[in-house]
């Protein structure tokens, strides 16, 4: 993998810069040399370390990353389309952890994607397309049933964005999909979880299985943070994610059929005509992450 000239610096700086999307802060690990968390205006957005792309920080991440192992069997390239992209951890990941793997990214601040390229470099021996786009607007124009995965990080700012939350969206990745592909969402919400609540109903709506991923403490409300949903047309390897989501260091927990229908709290789908952008979170929540 190529090195940057700061990574490489023995005392790494903050990198900041202007981008579409508000401040991008590049923020040095003091644990991991090559170490870099990515914030939007604050708001924490990405890690990468450049000596270990297969290194998973936070949380939501890490359940990502379970997701994408059992998307076909370990090792085996796979086809995946990231809509939203910032430093492109998880795309990185897959490529570490299953070269030769096809990927595209829909990012559609190309000023970022600029920023990312010059201070955490991409392999060039992956197989990974960054596209300066909207997300929706790649999905929609992405081949039927050519992904095995499809993973929607999609935020403006701090927030997902109206349009990228939808029935109509949702039946976009589905049709993406291969057959046995799986179809991940990251979230963010804190009490009463509305915004939570009508994507599982929405995934339901367009998906007959459906997981959720998440600290007990934000599916009971107690906290603000990321939820990941995960969806499919045949049955999710629930055991292997659930075991895995268990062992992380900070264990999370899946929810699954009627525990997930019940979660809704009789929530409705969203569709074009009545969604709204995911609630901002509530200041201060990322200060820990400077």
């Amino acid at each position: 993998m190529g090195r940057s000239r700061r990574a490489e610096s023995r005392t790494p700086e903050v990198v900041a810069r202007r981008t579409d999307s508000g401040l991008a802060e590049l923020i040095p690990d003091r644990d991991r040399p090559r170490g870099w968390t990515l914030l939007l205006d604050g708001a924490p957005q990405s890690y990468v370390d450049l000596d270990d792309p297969a290194h998973l920080s936070f949380e939501y991440q890490r359940w990502l990353g379970h997701i994408a192992d059992l998307a076909a069997p370990a090792g085996r390239p796979i086809s995946a389309l990231h809509l939203g992209g910032g430093a492109c951890t998880l795309a990185r990941y897959v490529a570490a952890t299953r070269p030769r793997s096809r990927q595209q990214v829909a990012e559609i601040d190309t000023a970022l994607t600029e920023l990312v390229r010059a201070e955490l470099p991409l392999d060039r021996g992956w197989q990974l397309k960054v596209r300066g786009a909207d997300a929706r607007a790649v999905l929609e124009r992405a081949p039927e049933g050519g992904a095995d995965l499809v993973v929607a990080d999609v935020f403006s700012g701090a927030r997902v964005p109206a349009h990228c939350a939808t029935e109509e969206f949702a039946a976009l990745a589905a049709r993406a999909l291969a057959p046995g592909g799986l179809y991940a969402v990251n979230i963010t919400d804190g009490a009463p979880l509305a915004f939570a609540r009508s994507q599982v109903a929405t995934l339901l709506r367009i998906f007959p299985e459906v997981g959720l991923v998440g600290d007990p403490a934000v599916l009971r409300g107690r906290r603000f943070g990321n939820l990941v949903l995960v969806a499919g047309r045949l049955p999710l390897p629930l055991p292997e994610l659930t075991r895995r989501v268990a062992g992380d260091p900070f264990p999370g927990r899946v929810e699954h059929g009627r525990a997930v229908a019940d979660f809704t709290g009789g929530a409705q789908p969203v569709t074009d005509a009545t969604a709204v952008p995911s609630p901002a979170p509530p200041p201060g929540v990322f200060d820990a992450a400077r």
